[in-house]
């Protein structure tokens, strides 16, 4: 699984005809353009697990989750303030 950030109205390119547009969104949801030929199925994963009638049907769709803490070297840097420092400078 490839993990990447891209900004807004960028795009990711996977072959010579699909290409994924990111055009912003809120922290919680993303929206997308895709522009893929009519001859691959585009299937959104909610309608996948409302369509699956048995557990075992559910199970071997893949499941992915966004990582609620990132590794150390991805986070931003905190700037501490002194507040000290700052009451003694006025």
């Amino acid at each position: 699984m490839l993990r990447m950030t891209v900004n807004t109205e960028e795009y990711i390119q996977i072959g010579e005809d699909i290409r994924i547009v990111f055009l912003g969104g809120s922290r919680n949801h993303t929206r997308v353009m895709l522009d893929v030929p009519k001859e691959i199925n585009v299937v959104r994963s909610r309608a996948l697990e409302n369509h699956a009638r048995s557990m075992e049907d559910r199970e071997k769709i893949a499941q992915y989750h966004a990582v609620p803490e990132l590794e150390e070297k991805y986070r931003k840097k905190k700037m501490v303030v002194n507040d000290g420092a700052r009451a003694a400078s006025r």
